[in-house]
């Protein structure tokens, strides 16, 4: 691994914690609709960092403007593809950044959602492919995700028309090319998220997926750190929530100091 890697791997993945604290906020990319709490970007920025985000998601524009809300510990994980995600046959993905770029902005990861099973799939693996050589080539960490193409119309894997061993094929598949870290949807038990965390041998972040009730995100975080997950990727539940500096300090508490979701719960219920 490059030294640039291994320093831009050590903002992302916390060396004193060994966990990764991740803010999406790219959805006006791969929504097909516009989300409530995205009207104040800047503002769910600035409470994510104080609840405890150290890398946030972000495309080119909206990094712009809320660059002025990092700490020196904040990282910035660049988008490199939108998507139709709304399409009832699947996500088409389309490229709209390179590598290049995000070395320009000081970027500290690129990030492309990899959907397969759709009428482009072996565009997208071409393309996922093109971004691990890239990034191996220039130092830059490739963040994954492995997610299903009916992601936002999905509450969870028995639900989706995929279902976990779509899970398993897309998480492997972005490990093997490349990927350094993946982010990948719940599958639905502890059981099925152990084989995709076993699957891989690449550090693995939990997708906070559609809006879920308070205890049923921590409760999931928790049975995915207990089975290796380093950390989380949660954009709706924080941005869409009440209080997001309250449900992202209750995520810290259970990924980087190994809390119980139960307690958690009880110290966000108090808070709020």
């Amino acid at each position: 691994m490059s030294l640039g890697k291994t320093m831009r791997l050590k903002r992302l993945i916390e060396p004193q914690y060994g966990t990764c604290i991740i803010c999406a906020l790219d959805h006006g990319m791969t929504s097909p609709t516009f989300l409530e709490g995205l009207y104040e970007t800047r503002g769910r920025t600035r409470e994510a960092i104080a609840g405890g985000a150290n890398v946030f998601m972000l495309g080119r524009g909206m990094a712009r403007q809320v660059i002025e809300e990092f700490t020196p510990a904040t990282s910035l994980a660049l988008m490199l593809s939108a998507s139709a995600a709304g399409r009832p046959q699947g996500a088409v993905v389309t490229p709209i950044g390179s590598v290049d770029e995000a070395l320009r902005l000081g970027a500290d990861a690129v990030v492309v959602y990899v959907a397969l099973a759709g009428e482009n799939e072996s565009e997208m693996i071409q393309y996922a492919s093109s971004i691990g050589e890239a990034c191996d080539a220039w130092g830059m960490p490739f963040i994954a995700e492995a997610e299903f193409p009916d992601a936002y119309q999905t509450l969870t894997a028995s639900s989706s028309t995929y279902g976990a061993e779509y899970l398993l094929r897309n998480a492997r598949l972005c490990a093997e090319l490349g990927a350094d870290i993946v982010k990948v949807n719940w599958s639905g038990d502890q059981a099925s998220f152990e084989k995709i965390v076993r699957a891989l041998k690449v550090p693995v972040v939990v997708a906070g997926g559609t809006l879920v009730s308070d205890e049923e995100l921590l409760t999931r975080m928790q049975q995915a750190v207990e089975v290796g997950a380093i950390g989380c990727s949660v954009g709706r539940n924080i941005f869409q929530h009440k209080h997001p500096t309250a449900i992202t300090r209750a995520l810290c508490r259970v990924i980087r100091e190994k809390w119980s979701a139960r307690d958690a719960l009880a110290e966000l219920e108090e808070q709020a």
